[in-house]
């Protein structure tokens, strides 16, 4: 489904029909807002322009409406951005998927109500998510994705010069299928000979599986209430089945959640604190993605010790190791990443919960099993 947003006319997510207010999916809302309301009476304008000025479309400014999407971070804290075109939008056996087309972010993956990835900064989270725990192992030949179904992990991974095999495994092959329709950036990486991808439940692929890899990457969705994912952030997991899956000198690194001021206690410590019980050596770190409205986290573990390195010594690594420029992270910017602040730092090392399936903590919102019917 492509739905352009040229009117006054809207569709709903869901195919029922038209609105001038909001249109809702679950957690999800997409409002409708007449420019016109936001006119100047005095000054004859809308948000600085003249008020007679007709845009392309040959709507006037006076008339012309715009379509939002609205995310519920919390009860009481929403995230709203313009969007110009729903890309996609359905139901999969287990999650809500949109992908939309957004003014200030580009294409727009939002999974379960809650924004996965997007264009315009994508390369933050996703250079973040791989090349340190790559950068810090010796030689990283082999790497398994846990999820990363628009392919953009496995991109990441793929410049490695020294790596023969990524694995990426997604449990939802709608979501990868109309990644590898809409997301061109990925469009190599998808056709990569070093990659296989496998459609199955990444707890499921690991315990089937009998090799072994260098990296193991959680580029998981956010652990929600009835949500796919919540299982793979577990201590159970981590050690009788994703462990025994490293090589020696293996390292595992997981997204952790939002690991902001505000919100890193939500899953951030309790992930950090679990790994903790699993493996010798964990470093937490994190940056700030704008399309998150947030600073995320990522954490790395190991039984094998992180050797410290300068920021010279990194980029001259990245220099050696990788194929093509990095956005984002070079030496200095590692060196940032991993300095948390005083507050985030003691949370961590104070935090005592360890997620298992009987205590688990969510962020907010409900995957589709929790989802009124």
């Amino acid at each position: 489904m492509s739905e352009a947003i040229t009117s006054a006319n809207t569709v709903h997510l869901n195919g029922s029909g038209q609105t001038n207010g909001s249109i809702v999916n679950g957690t999800k809302q997409f409002i409708v807002e007449d420019a016109a309301r936001k006119t100047s009476q005095s000054a004859n304008t809308v948000n600085g322009v003249a008020a007679n000025k007709v845009s392309a479309n040959g709507v006037s400014s006076t008339s012309k409406r715009c379509l939002w999407f609205e995310e519920e971070l919390e009860e009481d804290l929403r995230w709203v951005f313009g969007v110009s075109k729903i890309l996609h939008t359905g139901v999969s056996d287990f999650q809500d998927i949109q992908l939309v087309e957004s003014g200030p972010f580009g294409k727009v993956l939002i999974l379960d109500g809650k924004l996965q990835s997007a264009e315009a900064d994508e390369f933050v989270y996703h250079e973040s998510i791989v090349h340190p725990a790559m950068l810090y192992h010796q030689e990283p030949t082999t790497v398994f994705i846990m999820g990363g179904g628009e392919g953009s992990t496995a991109r990441e991974a793929l410049r490695h010069k020294s790596v023969k095999k990524v694995v990426m495994c997604d449990i939802d092959k709608e979501v990868v299928d109309f990644c590898r329709e809409h997301l061109s950036a990925n469009s190599e990486a998808f056709s990569n000979r070093r990659l296989e991808l496998v459609i199955d439940d990444a707890l499921a692929e690991l315990e089937r599986r009998e090799d072994k890899f260098d990296i193991i990457v959680g580029d998981l969705a956010d652990p929600v209430d009835g949500g796919p994912c919540y299982k793979l952030y577990t201590q159970s997991f981590y050690e009788n089945i994703l462990k025994p899956r490293l090589s020696p000198g293996g390292i595992l690194v997981t997204q952790g959640g939002p690991a902001g001021i505000l919100t890193h206690k939500e899953v951030y410590t309790s992930i950090y604190n679990t790994l903790r019980q699993v493996f010798k050596y964990v470093v937490p770190y994190a940056a700030h993605v704008p399309s998150y409205a947030d600073s995320w986290g990522w954490v790395m573990a190991s039984d094998h010790p992180f050797p410290t390195s300068s920021p010279e010594e990194t980029d001259s690594r990245i220099s050696k190791r990788l194929v093509g420029d990095l956005r984002f992270l070079d030496g200095q910017t590692m060196a940032a990443i991993f300095a948390l602040n005083k507050h985030v730092r003691n949370s961590l090392a104070q935090e005592t919960h360890v997620y298992t399936e009987e205590t688990a903590r969510f962020i907010h919102g409900h995957g589709t099993a929790q989802r009124p019917h």
